[in-house]
């Protein structure tokens, strides 16, 4: 777990940078160095004692900002061990060189004791009584320990609320992260849903659509095929009017016949969804033939190359090309409609129905507008209307599609 207080920085070009937690850092260790160089007694320093406490300071910011993720973070063998000992060592050493000429070096075992909260519990009070202890072995090399008991109190209480704010401020972060993650749970935990959903929806319309199936089979298939069975009877046993009656019969037959074939065909519809053997243009093609046959000029477009789709992204594009031709047939007054399929873009494929009637003042749409747009919210599509009255009407749908789908 990486420090919340004192973090490793971040790298880029092979270059260190000064984050804002690394600048806290540095702040810091001013604050603890720089009095001494306003003390008089400095000024009586030699330069080998002056380059040793510049020296030992530099490392002790090298290790703050680069040690930590170095030997900590990438888990080097005995790491934790080694920058501890190494930074305990310096405070001490810097603490022991200073104490004489300032009363702020104390400053620089904070850093080191809020680094402290990633180790265990029994290595962040290891870590904090031998911080204690090196300030007290530094102080008591120039007064008596009773004379220092009220300094070492006042660092051993800054150490623990130093303590206290890194836990908190970790636990804080911890929770945070843990909000977030929970959050995109959820958020593909209700992806995963609406897609359940959809599948709910097309297995309960396929089982309504079975059962449907076995109804026609089971009741009006066998009623007429007993019908088609008493009229051949019928058409032998009839003596008056034979001429007639043979005709009246032959028709009767005659439709009993086109009857039966037509529950046949109904059961074959019901069986399968419209788009479950067919490609998807050539299903909108066969409505658009509907629409020729009764008059209007229809013609259907593809842009690019047309590839398989989910299931319920294919059934959505056939519904609504269903309903927005039924809506011509109904409502437009058309002498033409366009249907253009575009399946150019990678993560999406679109449907635009434009006609050249009436239009309409509203682009609300009645109920099956409604379904359809409920429909394509689920699979998380877009629906856009335009039309003004005289201007036609023009439906518009995209609805996303995986790459596993293509």
């Amino acid at each position: 777990m990486s420090n919340l207080i004192f973090p490793s920085p971040k790298r880029q070009d092979s270059h260190l940078l000064l984050n804002s937690v690394n600048v806290v850092l540095v702040i810091i260790t001013l604050v603890g160095v720089v009095p001494s160089f306003f003390n008089p007694e400095f000024a009586t320093w030699s330069g080998e004692r002056i380059t040793f406490y510049l020296a030992g300071t530099a490392f002790y910011l090298i290790m703050g900002i680069a040690g930590w993720e170095w030997l900590v973070e990438k888990r080097r063998r005995f790491g934790r061990i080694v920058y501890f000992v190494v930074q305990i060592a310096l405070v001490s050493l810097l603490q022991w060189l200073t104490l004489s000429v300032s009363n702020t070096g104390w400053i620089l075992m904070m850093p080191i004791a809020g680094q402290s909260i990633n180790l265990p519990r029994w290595g962040t009070l290891l870590v904090t009584l031998s911080l204690i202890a090196g300030f007290t072995w530094s102080i008591t090399r120039f007064i008596s320990l009773a004379s220092a008991f009220n300094a070492i109190l006042t660092i051993s209480a800054g150490m623990a609320f130093t303590l206290i704010f890194t836990y908190v401020a970790v636990r804080e972060e911890q929770a945070r992260q843990e909000v977030e993650r929970l959050a995109e749970e959820l958020q593909e935990a209700n992806q995963l849903l609406r897609a359940y959903s959809i599948q709910a929806e097309e297995l309960a319309i396929t089982k309504e659509r079975n059962r449907l199936a076995r109804e026609i089979h089971d009741s009006l298939g066998h009623y007429l095929t007993v019908i088609n069975v008493q009229l051949q009877a019928a058409q032998t046993l009839l003596e008056n009017d034979l001429p007639r009656a043979r005709a009246a019969l032959e028709k009767s037959q005659g439709l009993a016949q086109e009857g039966l074939q037509e529950v046949r065909r109904s059961v074959a519809a019901l069986r399968e969804s419209p788009v479950a053997q067919r490609p998807l243009p050539e299903a909108i093609d066969a409505l658009l033939a509907e629409q020729r046959a009764a008059g209007t000029v229809a013609e259907l477009t593809v842009h690019g190359e047309p590839r398989t789709l989910d299931a319920p992204v294919a059934l959505t594009l056939y519904r609504v090309a269903q309903e927005g031709l039924t809506n011509v047939r109904k409502h437009a007054r058309a002498s033409r409609v366009d249907v253009t399929l575009d399946f150019r873009p990678e993560t999406a494929v679109a449907l635009t129905i434009r006609d050249n009637g009436v239009g309409a003042e509203s682009t609300q749409g009645g109920f099956g507008l409604l379904g359809l747009k409920e429909r394509i919210a689920l699979l998380q599509g877009e629906m856009h209307i335009e039309t003004a009255v005289r201007q036609g009407f023009t439906l518009h749908v995209a609805l996303p599609v995986s790459k596993s789908g293509l």
